[in-house]
């Protein structure tokens, strides 16, 4: 998606199911998306926690150093598929990924609520202009 801008939006996994490999679409998940270097660097810093997901983009890797709460990090290809999901704790340095473009926050344990994990292609609505 070109032209990423702050913003509030919605966010879709849809995962492929091992048994008979037919894509299964979640509802929206509610999504905030820091596109500017001011939104990317605040992040989810100096909150006590998140209702859906941030999308950072662009971004392959990030850290918890500041933060009051554990996270889920999924990394996503430029395509917006599931390079992988983590669980860092505060305090802590994520591993760059080279091949990412966006990585995905959500308070600790939401990803395995969802179904994200790797290989699970994500849409993100586009952001009303104001």
């Amino acid at each position: 998606m070109p032209g990423w801008v702050d913003g509030f939006t919605g966010l879709t996994i849809e995962s492929v199911e091992p048994v008979d490999h037919v894509l299964s679409a979640m509802p929206s998940i509610p999504v905030e998306v820091a596109a500017s270097y001011r939104a990317r660097t605040r992040g989810l810093l100096g909150r006590d926690g998140i209702e859906g997901a941030m999308l950072l983009t662009p971004a392959g890797s990030v850290h918890t150093f500041g933060m009051r709460f554990p996270i889920d990090v999924a990394y996503l290809s430029r395509d917006m598929r599931v390079l992988a999901v983590r669980t860092m704790p505060p305090h802590r340095l994520g591993r760059p990924r080279p091949t990412a473009r966006h990585v995905l926050e959500s308070a600790a344990g939401a990803m395995a609520r969802w179904g994200l994990c790797r290989g699970a292609r994500v849409r993100i609505a586009p952001v009303a202009s104001e």
